[in-house]
């Protein structure tokens, strides 16, 4: 096996794109976390207001945010001109909440890495807002639910 990231002297390097085809690319990533109750509870229309601000508003700023920035985070990611982000956060019961990024791009490379980094962002940052209330919570799971675009699309969903 090769892998596209090492030269012929198993250094590391950057992948060459410019031979590829220019296509709308889309990825869909989801996270799960685990809240708890204590946290949930504190929501209200499905929102809960910190000292620090509007928790799931903030969560998907930051999750944009993480999905502009993974070039600078993930060193092997090329620096992309992202054309749309979405970020989802839903509560699912009384003790979890999903995440989903959604990123589209007209370029040369996928976006399978900004949308698994913004949704980890997304509950990173919930972490953060609500760690006041509970030090309990966990980012149980984070996966690509679907890449559209490129060589291969992917269906995990």
């Amino acid at each position: 096996m090769t892998f596209s990231h090492l030269n012929h002297k198993n250094n590391p390097k950057m992948v060459t794109i410019s031979d590829k085809k220019i296509t709308k690319r889309t990825a869909i990533a989801k996270a799960s976390m685990f809240l708890g109750k204590e946290v949930i509870a504190h929501f209200s229309n499905d929102e809960l207001i910190t000292k620090k601000g509007p928790v799931f508003q903030t969560a998907i700023i930051a999750g944009i945010q993480g999905v502009k920035k993974t070039s600078d985070l993930i060193p092997m990611c090329h620096p992309l001109l992202i054309n749309g982000v979405d970020v989802d956060i839903n509560i699912t019961d009384d003790e979890h909440v999903d995440v989903i990024c959604k990123v589209t791009i007209t370029g040369k490379t996928g976006v399978e890495m900004e949308a698994l980094t913004g949704a980890n962002i997304a509950c990173l940052t919930i972490y953060d807002m609500c760690k006041s209330i509970s030090q309990k919570m966990i980012i149980k799971e984070v996966k690509l639910l679907e890449k559209t675009g490129g060589k291969s699309d992917i269906n995990n969903g």
